[in-house]
């Protein structure tokens, strides 16, 4: 058997690809945890730099997505924040280059 010293690129690779196979599965329960985080009313504002009144009036008009508890209070979802915010991305200019805009006249 080789000492670590003695190993070859090849088997160095080997070695790490497979630790990486093994670890792919922990990593990714954690990742998901991560998402499922669930945000209270003051949490949400942190995360999202606003205030109360600014969420309080978007779940009245349905416009942002969330959950009310049997006690009446208020429940967000990440995952589903992060999906709302997506939808409401405004591409920067940058995004357009080197891209054919069709633009059909009336």
């Amino acid at each position: 058997m080789k000492t670590i010293s003695e190993l070859e690129e090849k088997d160095i690779q080997a070695i790490a690809e497979k630790v990486v196979k093994l670890l792919k599965p922990y990593l990714s329960q954690k990742a998901d945890r991560q998402e499922d985080t669930i945000f209270d009313v003051p949490s949400l504002c942190e995360y999202l730099h606003v205030t109360s009144k600014w969420v309080h009036e978007r779940t009245h008009l349905k416009e942002i997505p969330y959950y009310k508890l049997s006690n009446k209070k208020l429940a967000f979802r990440k995952r589903d924040i992060d999906k709302w915010l997506e939808t409401r991305r405004i591409p920067a200019i940058n995004d357009f280059k080197g891209k054919i805009c069709l633009v059909q006249s009336a």
